[in-house]
């Protein structure tokens, strides 16, 4: 009987305003069968510092932070 517990990223969403709200998942498993899962959200705003962010969040903060979006984000 084998217990493991892991921590994925499983969702990242796209905000009009460019906001990226990633939601990671706290899976634990017995003999590889999911016996429990947690979520914990937390939004990252345009602009932040996100180099301890794992890559494939840095990947879509590049696509999606724009010198536009980082403009219209300052001026408000």
């Amino acid at each position: 009987m084998a217990l493991t517990e892991k921590t994925i990223t499983d969702l990242i969403e796209v905000l009009s305003t460019g906001h990226l709200q990633v939601r990671e998942a706290s899976i634990i498993e017995k003999d590889g069968v999911v016996i429990a899962k947690t979520f914990h959200r937390f939004v990252i705003t345009p602009g932040d510092d996100i180099s301890d962010k794992e890559q494939k969040i840095k990947d879509i903060a590049a696509a999606v932070w724009t010198p536009e979006v980082l403009a219209n984000f300052e001026n408000k």
